[in-house]
């Protein structure tokens, strides 16, 4: 047990051939234009749209870093899974804006309803966005994986030993840009309905194997504890000795000079309920990364379903990739699978740093071979389908927002091939960045804060440029100046301790008050700053031109887009509406411990 058998390399290769089967369909059916290469040609179904939302969000970053949430720290991150009600946000109230105005990217959008300036700012941050935090963080889940499950992998050149880390993230960052380069939007797309149905399956295996292997749900429960299973522990505070602490310094007199109070919890309760939503909505109603699928749409009605096909598959990781973790978290507690041991440290009772692996390592140890290579199959398309939608939305942005700007006579052949030429680039910055996240710790925790230093911003002009008329072009810039600025100083700040380049600031100082206020916290005030930048310039300029924002905010819909949005939907797209909302509250309702 624990490497990879004859079967498991055949169900990879089965799977490989499917991927490049249906990249090369897709790429002989294409045409030489930025609606198809870009959009495929606005002609997507909604299951096609839906299945691509979900395996663009769901890389390996998700799978790896939620196993390893679950095992050390229990449910607690299902706050962020149960944000399929964002995707009910953006069926709802975003799609009919991103429908009408017929738009390849939200810069683009955000140009229509403010001004050109705002849309090159948010083109600059998000392929940065993208870059430090998506394609960064997926690389490095996808090293833990070939790192784990082939760890004797390795290519000697000279003096030189190319792990299995390098080897493997070079590879499948190869293949998916291949993929992605040639067939553009469409073949990322369809590839992503190929890609979710192994990601599901594979997935469901291992936490009904593991399940089996445990004694059951109930056996699940008992070794892991009440704690382990309650989602509300991070909303409750547990004491002001032991949440709060501390900043206080005395002159050579024995004077107070300073006193100033922190919260270094790693998830606490006002984060939760403001800063994760805040993240959330950002990402699934404003995110090139997501909405892009949504546009490929060829109507608000396909549009809408595919969001609400999106929000169904939502609702699958917490139980398909969290309690996998508390499953190997349990089986390494009660020693019942050799191997998995690490995960637990006896002198603590608690998750060992193994315990990142967690998913990995239950491939390794827990299943037999055949099913082994479904679900390293599985975490191979999650990785894929992950680093497809990035690099398809960078080569968007940067072609669309940015080359055609500046060269606007710019024939469809010429932006299809620089669209080509953007994604080549962004698979060698990929690569690049290869030994910078490999040092990298605290997986899924580096990715929420860094979206959460960069989204407040762009989640507050979006919100309220929607649903606030008078809000103008010059409020909506300085919000995203300041904002940015003040999320680039945090990750400044951040970055060397992440990174490992340093272990800390001296304590006391301004920079590690900084560095220990809790990323959530901060990424509130950036919020309310950006809000109140953006609502204090804005009536202190002129009002928008009403005309030109015709049916870009609710303030200047025309009664023919009223009818013709509501018209689009009917009892179906309420049942599914209902559905999700009514499977979130079980899980609320369900993990109290």
């Amino acid at each position: 047990m624990g490497t990879l058998q004859l079967w498991d390399w055949l169900a990879i290769a089965a799977y490989f051939a499917v991927l490049l089967g249906v990249a090369w369909w897709v790429v002989k059916r294409g045409k030489d234009e930025t609606a198809d290469y870009f959009l495929a040609g606005r002609n997507l179904s909604w299951w096609v749209i839906g299945a691509s939302i979900f395996a663009s969000n769901i890389g390996s970053e998700h799978i790896v870093g939620l196993a390893g949430s679950g095992a050390s720290q229990g449910v607690a991150m299902a706050h962020y899974e149960f944000h399929a009600w964002c995707l009910l946000v953006l069926a709802w109230v975003f799609v009919p804006f991103y429908a009408r105005s017929l738009v390849f990217t939200m810069p683009e959008f955000l140009e229509r309803r403010f001004s050109t300036a705002s849309r090159y700012v948010l083109s600059i941050v998000s392929l940065v966005t993208f870059i430090v935090s998506k394609i960064a963080v997926g690389i490095f889940a996808g090293g833990v994986v070939f790192g784990t499950l082939l760890p004797e992998l390795q290519i000697t050149i000279g003096s030189t030993v190319i792990d299995s880390f390098w080897i493997g993230s070079v590879l499948v960052i190869l293949l998916t840009g291949l993929y992605t380069t040639l067939g553009g939007m469409r073949a990322v797309a369809y590839n992503d309905a190929v890609q979710v149905i192994v990601l599901i399956g594979g997935s469901a295996l291992l936490t009904f194997y593991g399940l089996a292997t445990l004694g059951g749900w109930s056996e699940l429960k008992a070794i892991c504890g009440s704690e382990m299973f309650n989602l509300w522990k991070p909303l409750t505070p547990v004491g002001v000795e032991s949440t709060w602490a501390p900043v206080i310094e005395h002159n050579a007199a024995g004077a107070l000079v300073r006193q100033a109070w922190y919260f270094n919890g790693e998830f606490p309760w006002l984060g939760m309920a403001i800063c994760a939503p805040v993240i959330g909505l950002w990402y699934w109603c404003t995110d090139q990364y997501i909405v892009q699928r949504a546009l490929g749409a060829p109507n608000e009605k396909v549009a809408r379903r595919g969001s609400l096909f999106a929000a169904v598959l939502k609702l699958f990781p917490v139980y398909l990739f969290i309690i996998p973790g508390l499953i190997c978290f349990a089986l390494a507690k009660s020693g019942k699978i050799p191997g998995l041991e690490v995960v637990y440290d006896p002198a603590t009772g608690q998750a060992s740093p193994q315990a990142q692996a967690a998913f990995p390592l239950m491939v390794q140890h827990l299943l037999p071979t055949g099913l082994r290579g479904i679900v390293v199959a599985g975490l191979l398309s999650a990785l894929m389908g992950s680093l497809a939608g990035v690099f398809n939305a960078c080569s968007t942005l940067f072609t669309v927002d940015i080359y055609e700007k500046l060269r606007p006579k710019a024939t469809q052949s010429e932006l299809v091939r620089m669209g080509r030429i953007a994604t080549g680039v962004m698979v060698l910055l990929a690569i690049a960045w290869i030994p910078v996240v490999k040092g990298a710790t605290g997986l899924y925790n580096y990715l929420q804060a860094v979206q959460g230093y960069l989204a407040p911003p762009i989640f507050v002009v979006f919100f309220l440029g929607v649903f606030w008329k008078r809000l103008n072009a010059q409020g909506c810039l300085w919000a995203m100046i300041i904002g940015f600025l003040m999320g680039a100083f945090r990750m400044a700040v951040d970055t060397p301790v992440t990174m490992g380049i340093m272990h800390g600031y001296e304590p006391g100082s301004f920079f590690w008050l900084v560095n220990n206020i809790n990323f959530q916290y901060f990424s509130i005030l950036i919020t309310l700053v950006s809000a109140v930048v953006m609502v204090g310039v804005s009536f202190l300029t002129t009002q928008p031109d009403y005309a030109r924002i015709q049916n870009l905010s609710f303030g200047t819909r025309t009664r023919e887009h009223v009818s013709e949005s509501g018209a689009s939907w009917d009892w179906r797209d309420i049942a599914t509406s209902a559905l999700v909302l009514g499977v979130i509250a079980f899980g609320y309702l369900y993990f109290v411990g």
